[in-house]
């Protein structure tokens, strides 16, 4: 309140302009249930059959902001955020989101330790190549 007594709409910061809590993008949740998968190198893509997301009321301008970011390029979880300028736990909850509804898909690249070593795979070569 100010001092005559009526609410004061003063930003401290002009600039900021009006500022929405990232929970209430998220409906207060902090996390979801495909957490797990969605890593900063995840990558999220747009399933074929989405036509117009922005028809669907279920889906917040930021739903449908990562919907369309992601169907001609994939888009990992890293670049959603620094694009959208949200913070990386809102990105996951929402793609989580889009995963439930089939909307999107996100793939994981292969952890280095999981990869074949190349040592493996030139051994390979030169046992067929005896043959």
């Amino acid at each position: 309140m100010s001092p005559d007594g009526q609410g004061s709409s003063h930003w401290f910061d002009d600039e900021a302009g009006p500022v929405v809590r990232p929970y209430a993008m998220t409906r207060g949740r902090t996390s979801h249930e495909v957490q797990h998968r969605l890593d900063l190198i995840a990558v999220v893509v747009t399933e074929p059959h989405v036509n117009d997301p922005e028809r669907d009321p279920s889906l917040s301008p930021e739903h449908v902001d990562i919907v369309e970011r992601c169907r001609d390029t994939p888009q990992s979880v890293a670049e959603l955020a620094a694009e959208l300028d949200l913070p990386v736990g809102v990105v996951r909850v929402l793609v989580g989101d889009l995963v439930d509804e089939e909307l999107v898909h996100v793939s994981r690249p292969v952890p280095p330790a999981e990869l074949v070593d190349e040592s493996v795979l030139r051994d390979v070569i030169n046992g067929l190549r005896a043959l």
